[in-house]
């Protein structure tokens, strides 16, 4: 039976509850957007150095039978946030015009572990409504920076919010997104906190940094070279927040989860980004389809990591 990400939201909601009467843990969710499932050195990838998140899978837990809820960005989201299955509240689809998003009766992670005393952040992607009363600081979040649509360029500071207001200046949103991280964990050293951590990276469009480009001036392919530099860009970033935790002494009582909202996009008709959902040896896994496809594997199965220094165990 297949293992839905659902656990990590149980496992999440245990943790909280089995703390009730000690120090609540903190909570860090990272997602990558449309990342193909072969495309980290844990999964064994060799053009892509990723050092950081296989650090993160070699000292956690991998499950390697981890599934999201659907092919789409803003489906698999909303059952993330809300631990229910999106089709239960009409959100299987991404959404298609300004005035859908996932709807207000839902509530999500955010809420209650706000609820729960928890100081609560979402840095980056939100895709889940851009209504005022869908806004993230509307579904739990205290903070927000970052923006609401599916999409955004890496580049282009026009849309990216901090709150409701508009920024004027941003280099990169993937380097803006694990400053933005780094800071919230920096000023947040005494609350419990939850950091939601939903970087574009490594959605179209393709849009790399120049110095990041030329690490990687060994692959011919330029599609797949700049796919390769943005993934380094957002292994750099979740470092960065790796090394605040460490620095501020919270790293022990931090669980952290990284996944990928779905697999990479391959067929013909969706934005490909050159990512690669095959590996050699992969659980018997073979890779076939990607994002937007619901018959294949690839479309659902992902990359799925939990690290805790607490001495908490979780098995999937």
């Amino acid at each position: 039976m297949k293992k839905h990400l659902f656990l990590v939201i149980a496992l999440f909601a245990s943790l909280v509850a089995a703390s009730a009467a000690e120090s609540k843990p903190n909570i860090l969710f990272i997602v990558g957007d449309d990342m193909g499932y072969a495309d980290v050195g844990f999964h064994g990838c060799k053009d892509i150095p990723t050092p950081n998140l296989d650090a993160l899978a070699k000292e956690g837990v991998r499950f390697t039978s981890g599934y999201v809820t659907g092919p789409y960005c803003s489906p698999t989201r909303a059952g993330l946030l809300t631990g229910r299955y999106q089709q239960r509240f009409g959100h299987e689809f991404n959404p298609g015009s300004g005035t859908s998003g996932m709807p207000v009766t839902e509530s999500t992670i955010a809420d209650r572990l706000k609820a729960a005393g928890y100081a609560t952040a979402l840095v980056g992607k939100w895709h889940l409504g851009s209504q005022e009363m869908m806004h993230p600081q509307k579904r739990g979040f205290e903070e927000f920076y970052g923006f609401l649509g599916g999409a955004h360029s890496f580049f282009d500071a026009g849309g990216i919010m901090r709150g409701t207001t508009l920024v004027k200046e941003m280099d990169y949103t993937t380097d803006a997104f694990g400053r933005e991280a780094v800071a919230f964990v920096e000023k947040n050293q005494v609350k419990p906190w939850f950091l939601y951590l939903a970087f574009n990276a490594v959605h179209t469009p393709m849009h790399a940094t120049e110095d990041r480009l030329a690490k990687f001036a060994s692959i011919t392919d330029t599609k797949r070279r700049t796919y390769a530099a943005m993934m380094f860009a957002m292994d750099e970033a979740i470092g960065k927040v790796r090394k605040s935790l460490a620095a501020t002494g919270q790293e022990k009582r931090t669980l952290i989860c990284f996944i990928s909202d779905n697999g990479g996009p391959t067929m013909n008709g969706v934005t490909v980004n050159g990512s690669v959902n095959t590996r050699s040896a992969c659980d018997g896994f073979d890779g076939r389809g990607g994002k937007r496809e619901t018959g294949v594997e690839a479309g659902g199965r992902e990359l799925v990591a939990v690290h805790s220094r607490q001495g908490q165990g979780c098995a999937a």
